[in-house]
């Protein structure tokens, strides 16, 4: 059913369920009478019963018409298809009745055939952010004791819940407050759900490559490539079947051929298809019907190509949501999961990956095409590469989600054009990064080169706000592909350094100068004189002496740099004897030993527990010690402190919400915000709704400074702190954090400026009282993070030794743009 006026656009979502299916959510409407009806009679009568207290073998029509027309404000209700027969079939039904202004009782059904899949927990998130928000506080509900799915379902969401057993039947009442605990569920169904559709692609066993059946032009080609990849990869690969590939296709036991789709014997779990882009669309349903999960599109022909092909790209999307696929493209470079167990090596490339724990992502094929063949080239073994091309579905938040609990993934390495959810980015990345290293490289300072058919949505904050971004998420950021190569080959292939204390051996006094140089602009810190090694030296003295740098007891990291001016035949073998040395050590060890460059053979040894263990080599020492830098800026990351999701008592964010609301509705300015100024009760009633004073002259003790809170329409919610004066200003030195932030986000925030001396007690003068300063800046980040209508709120503060003072107080209010938020939802076609 097409959006009907009536409700906002994005109550209407593809949803990933518990078993990685996507499927579609939206609002009810009087068309539904029917299908509605079916679901209905569909059901067992137990579930009847269990909904409705008594056996109802149908629905009235006066049923019909009362729960398919409802107001979408005071009777909300939700429900999830899919495609059956070319129409709609209603899977799932959840609802709520406004019973007072802050309360609504709340109902939902599953089919009986799809129970098991989550779809309670998903109507459930939806419904709640919905009633957030039109207001609403708390759902009732009432079940019979023994419907035990609705009452898991409630008890297992993480919102508060009572419980409360009345003449047979079980009272719920829901806190709609998305605490810690409701966050951290959503967000672990998640990345349950997105993972495990990604599973669905990497342990695929059966393909279908589809080609456009002439033997010239670029989608001819691109299939023949794809198809050459897969056959050439060694190991026993998925079973292949192919149609539309003109030309020779040489004779192998896993390849199967077919005139049309509609000829291929299913199921088919991976579908790459190259061709014009009306011919996708026009496959997509024969697709559904083999069980198609991933469709590969290499082809163009989508949002590239004006409004038309954009609305072909949206409808490829839509129809593709609704039949359970998940899509990697348009003008994807393929994807790749190279070993020996059935590999996949779907890829433009001309040469397979090798197997190995680098995961890779990137986007646009052309970049795709030099970073793999870059990996390749180096000896840099992948666990899975994709290229998500247009990036219209699939996305690398969904590959870091597989790659969180993915044991061949060592590291996450990503070649990012744009992040189009930052606010996801950094839940789903932060995640990662506490178990496994992750590493992005962006296009130029901004990061933000939209893709085809993805609406640009403008931002107002500085470009290093995204350095910020991922600083906070724990990311590693480095400037290039070649950079982002020669971290994950070190924190593949060695550990994390301990910390950032280095030793140094080189071959010339003067390579040992220039390592340690390059070592202190890397932030790292040289304890122990360089040790050099001449290229001519004896090899047992090279022996003995990489033995010992190895266990240097007063360094976590070791730089080795062998350079020879003159090329010798027969000179030391250093490579070895490193590689060697290096596989007893618990050092983390790089190497320049030219002429290697890579993972190399010459510097991998066998350590004492029979795994194998390699030093990285690099072109030049500097890079060597610029990837060693990044990686104990990892280790750095990993020993902070996260600390709990800020929650300062004495905030009360329904009534902010309330105020916002009645202040929008009054609003007269034209384009529609409202300035809220000093003088303002309705600014200081804003303010104590989550306990921060209102403003008062300081006096003279103490340290001046500036808290913000903004909403940013890519970014949402960003909190920033600086203190104040005119060299904070004009040198930039402001902090910035994107809600919601933890207790050690806040920490960092208030200690990353370069000023923040003076708050710790600077030349004698005695410290201030960061904890107040800090419980300020949560308080701030909290209603910035609860109120997308905020779009300015600049506090001016004076921190004195013993608590601090609001000097000055303005804000902004206007109508909020779509964010993200913590109900599951594929991006909107």
């Amino acid at each position: 059913m097409a959006h009907e006026p009536g409700y906002p656009a994005h109550w209407e979502a593809d949803v990933v369920l518990r078993d990685g299916v996507p499927a579609h959510l939206r609002p009810i409407g009087p068309p539904d009478a029917e299908a509605l009806q079916e679901f209905h009679t569909g059901q067992s009568e137990r579930s009847v019963y269990l909904r409705f207290f008594a056996p109802m073998a149908r629905l009235s029509e006066a049923d019909l018409v009362r729960f398919t027309h409802v107001d979408h404000r005071d009777r909300v209700a939700l429900v999830v298809v899919v495609p059956r027969d070319g129409r709609e079939q209603i899977i799932a039904v959840g609802r709520f009745d406004r019973v007072s202004p802050t309360t609504a009782e709340v109902a939902f059904t599953v089919a009986d055939a799809h129970q098991g899949r989550g779809l309670g927990s998903v109507l459930l998130e939806h419904l709640a952010a919905i009633a957030r928000e039109l207001g609403l506080e708390e759902f009732t509900a009432e079940v019979l004791p023994q419907n035990g799915a609705m009452l898991a379902v409630f008890r297992e969401a993480g919102y508060e819940v009572t419980q409360e057993l009345d003449d047979g039947l079980v009272t719920v009442r829901v806190d709609l407050d998305p605490g810690e605990r409701s966050r951290e569920v959503m967000a672990d169904r998640e990345h349950r759900a997105e993972a495990r559709s990604m599973r669905a692609l990497w342990e695929a066993r059966r393909v279908l490559v589809v080609g456009p059946g002439v033997p010239e032009g670029l989608d001819a080609r691109r299939a023949r490539a794809v198809l050459a990849a897969q056959l050439a990869a060694p190991g026993t690969g998925p079973e292949v079947t192919v149609l539309g590939v003109a030309g020779e296709l040489g004779e192998d036991v896993r390849l199967r051929t077919a005139a049309t789709i509609d000829d291929v014997a299913g199921p088919v779990d991976l579908a790459v298809v190259a061709l014009p882009g009306p011919g996708v669309l026009s496959a997509v349903p024969s697709l559904a019907r083999l069980g198609v999960r991933t469709l590969v599109v290499l082809s163009a022909g989508f949002a590239e190509e004006g409004p038309e092909g954009l609305e072909r790209q949206r409808e490829l999307l839509r129809t593709a949501h609704r039949a359970g696929m998940r899509v990697i493209g348009p003008e994807s470079f393929g994807v790749a999961r190279p070993g020996e167990e059935a590999p996949l090596s779907l890829t433009l490339a001309a040469r397979s990956p090798l197997p190995g724990g680098v995961g890779l992502f990137c986007q646009s094929a052309a970049v795709a095409a030099r970073l793999l063949d870059d990996a390749t080239a180096r000896g840099i073994g992948v666990s899975q590469f994709l290229s998500a091309g247009n990036r219209a579905d699939v996305s690398g938040n969904d590959v870091m989600q597989f790659w969180a609990d993915d044991p061949t993934t060592a590291v996450a390495a990503l070649s990012l054009e744009s992040i189009g959810n930052p606010r996801k980015f950094v839940r789903v990345a932060r995640r990662l990064a506490r178990v496994k290293p992750v590493v992005v490289t962006t296009a130029g300072r901004s990061g933000q080169v939209v893709p085809p058919g993805h609406a640009v949505r403008v931002t107002s904050a500085p470009r290093r706000l995204l350095e910020e971004m991922l600083r906070q998420s724990g990311v590693l950021r480095v400037a290039s592909t070649a950079e982002l190569l020669d971290v994950a080959q070190l924190l593949a292939t060695q550990p994390v350094p301990r910390g950032r204390r280095v030793g140094v051996v080189a071959s010339s006094h003067s390579l040992a100068a220039l390592v340690v140089e390059n070592a202190a602009a890397a932030g790292l810190v040289v304890t122990r004189p360089a040790v050099v090694l001449a290229e001519d030296a004896p090899a047992e003295r090279v022996r003995a002496t990489l033995t010992e740098a190895c266990a240097w007891p007063e360094v976590d990291a070791l730089v080795v740099a062998h350079v020879p001016t003159v090329p010798a035949a027969h000179g030391p073998d250093v490579a070895g004897a490193l590689a060697r040395a290096a596989s007893l050590a618990d050092l983390t060890v790089v190497a320049c030993v030219h002429p290697l460059v890579g993972v190399c053979s010459e510097l991998t040894a066998r350590a004492a527990d029979g795994a194998e263990r390699t030093v990285p080599a690099y072109r030049s020492p500097s890079d060597a010690v610029a990837a060693l830098g990044h990686a104990a800026r990892y280790a750095t990351w990993l020993e902070s402190d996260d600390g709990a999701w800020v929650r300062p008592t004495g905030t009360d964010l329904a009534r902010a919400a309330r105020l916002v609301d009645t202040l929008l509705g009054d609003a007269t300015a034209a384009d529609g915000a409202a300035g809220l100024e000093l003088d303002d009760s309705a600014l200081a009633e804003l303010l104590g709704s989550v306990g921060l004073p209102g403003p008062r002259p300081a006096g003279d003790d103490g340290v001046a400074c500036v808290l913000r809170a903004s909403e940013d329409r890519l970014f949402g919610p960003v909190v920033s702190f600086g203190v104040a004066g005119d060299a904070s200003e004009l040198l930039g030195d402001v902090a910035y954090g994107i809600a919601p932030l933890t207790t050690g986000d806040v920490a960092r925030l208030v200690r990353t400026v370069r000023a923040a001396p003076r708050l710790f007690g600077y030349r004698g003068s005695p410290p201030l009282d960061v904890s107040a300063l800090e419980d300020v800046v949560g308080r701030l980040a909290v209603l910035a993070d609860a109120l997308p209508e905020l779009a300015l709120l600049e506090l001016d503060v004076t921190v004195r030794e013993h608590g601090l003072v609001v000097t000055r107080a303005r804000a902004r209010l206007g109508p909020p743009d779509r964010r993200d938020g913590p109900a599951r939802a594929l991006p909107p076609t």
